[in-house]
């Protein structure tokens, strides 16, 4: 009987290698054939949970001049490239050179937790000249919103979604390092992971702390918009935000006529879930205030 346990438990773990390196395979095909078919999610499957803690060996800039965009918006890059120079630091994590590359516009809408980014996709064409960032912390994931975008581009004779893209972040560690205060108009928060042990309540992706880092990246006027399907977690993220003095919750009225709330409900994956249950959804938008004078 042991001996049959130990053989079932050696045939399933054969089993998952190959199915592991089946999804590697597909992945590095798609990275270097340049497929014009769609990603297929389930080579890019990957736990939902992310812990923000933990050191994921992250690229990321010393500040928001270093970093490269060109390979994320190629159809926005400048058409003079200023000098750059080599830069050292002392961190392994951070990008060392600043980028040679510049963009005609700076990344002006976050989607933190864009998930397979359909709510990108569906907002490149209400904002064309808009560019529009997903950050994704999951690697298999972001890797799935990147090709996903790259084929819609291919299909589209590269004339549609050049405002897209997503880069692999953690969002709670590097925002300030990405963008410069005031550059940021929207920030979408959509079905957040809700952390329901208390002990796991740090880690949810709105507090006191991030709160301000959030209003350190907007512009006075801009808006944070949040949906989630869990009233606990959409009571915790109002809590937040209404005792944060940088930003007033957004009155109902001007909430329901806001062309982004409906999308923002019904485009991304995990509003297409809930909407499949008929569960609720709980929506909250905050606007930055201006910072009192000194």
């Amino acid at each position: 009987m042991r001996s049959l346990r130990r053989t079932t438990t050696i045939l399933a773990m054969a089993g998952h290698s190959k199915k592991k390196q089946g999804r590697q395979d597909y992945r590095q095909a798609q990275k270097e054939n340049g497929s014009t078919n769609m990603p297929k999610k389930k080579f890019y499957r990957q736990r939902a949970h992310a812990n923000p803690f933990s050191d994921h060996r992250l690229a990321y800039p010393v500040k928001p001049e270093d970093m490269d965009w060109s390979t994320f918006f190629p159809a926005f890059v400048a058409d003079v490239q200023p000098d750059s120079a080599t830069q050292t630091t002392g961190s392994t994590n951070a990008i060392a050179k600043p980028p040679s590359k510049k963009l005609i516009k700076d990344v002006e809408v976050l989607d933190i937790g864009c998930g397979f980014g359909g709510l990108l996709v569906a907002l490149s064409h209400v904002v064309p000249d808009t560019l529009l960032l997903g950050m994704e912390i999951r690697s298999q994931v972001a890797e799935f919103v990147q090709d996903r975008i790259k084929a819609l581009r291919v299909n589209s004779d590269q004339k549609q979604y050049q405002n897209i893209g997503c880069l692999r972040a953690n969002t709670m560690k590097f925002l300030p390092n990405l963008f410069r205060k005031g550059q940021i108009s929207k920030i979408f928060i959509c079905f957040p992971d809700p952390h329901f042990k208390q002990r796991k309540h740090k880690a949810r992706i709105v507090s006191t702390t991030l709160n301000s880092e959030y209003a350190y990246v907007l512009k006075p006027g801009g808006i944070v918009y949040t949906i989630t399907d869990v009233e606990d977690l959409h009571q915790w993220m109002v809590q937040h935000f209404d005792a944060h003095p940088s930003f007033e919750r957004v009155p109902e009225e001007e909430e329901d006529n806001d062309v982004f709330v409906a999308y923002m409900s019904t485009e991304t994956e995990e509003g297409k879930k809930v909407e499949r249950n008929k569960g609720p959804k709980f929506i909250a938008l905050f606007r930055r205030l201006e910072d009192p004078p000194w």
